[in-house]
């Protein structure tokens, strides 16, 4: 039990913290781009109570969490926030802009990661190369960084499928759109297949690099 609790304190910060600047930035960029309906709901904020889903961001973890540690297997965490209402119409460019829109959220993640790795650098400049806050850091990169990359996987409504719809031609934008209602059940189905993490990976080790800069 013990060890349970330990995990989820761990694991709080980084993971509020990750969500909350990642669904902001979302609101921000839309409103830099002539959007303001996520400004307009008070979602451009890193209030972290404007951003959590109270079933996805605290009951899903929760359990998956406490279901692997019960059963011996590593932690994991799978979740979501509640998604910045984004009017594409509103936007100045509609197909063009959603492309930075999207972009923004992975790139807050990824800004995360260099955070947290600097302040890793740092406790361990000073001398602390283990202890709560040392390990904290170190979950801080990793979960930024896998936020990072499942976002930019080419599936909407993932931001990777939003910006692929941006890049592509109007006609194939549109065709590849009718995934959309089926993106979840897909990221779903190569979570618990495990490919999953063969797909991730790779972006995950270019997110590291960058990180890796800053240590």
């Amino acid at each position: 039990m013990n060890d349970i609790i330990q995990t989820i304190a761990l694991y709080a910060i980084p993971v509020v913290f990750a969500i909350t600047l990642h669904e902001a930035a979302h609101g921000y960029v839309a409103r830099m781009f002539g959007d303001p309906t996520a400004a307009m709901a008070g979602r451009v904020s890193l209030n972290p109570a404007r951003h959590i889903d109270p079933v996805g961001t605290i009951v899903v973890p929760l359990g998956i969490l406490l279901a692997s540690k019960l059963l011996g297997s590593p932690g994991v965490l799978f979740g979501w926030a509640k998604p910045v209402p984004v009017d594409w119409g509103r936007l100045r460019r509609p197909k063009r802009d959603m492309l930075w829109v999207a972009a923004a959220g992975p790139a807050a993640n990824l800004l995360m990661a260099v955070l947290w790795g600097i302040s890793l650098r740092l406790l361990f400049e000073s001398g602390a190369t283990a202890g709560y806050w040392f390990e904290m850091a170190i979950i801080g990169v990793q979960i930024n960084l896998v936020l990072m990359a499942l976002n930019l996987l080419p599936l909407p409504p993932l931001d990777g499928g939003r910006i692929v719809f941006s890049l592509l031609p109007n006609r194939l934008a549109w065709q590849y759109s009718r995934i959309e209602p089926y993106g979840l059940f897909i990221v779903l189905f190569l979570l618990v297949s495990g490919v999953l993490w063969v797909l991730l990976d790779p972006i995950m080790d270019a997110g590291r690099v960058v990180v890796q800069w800053f240590l």
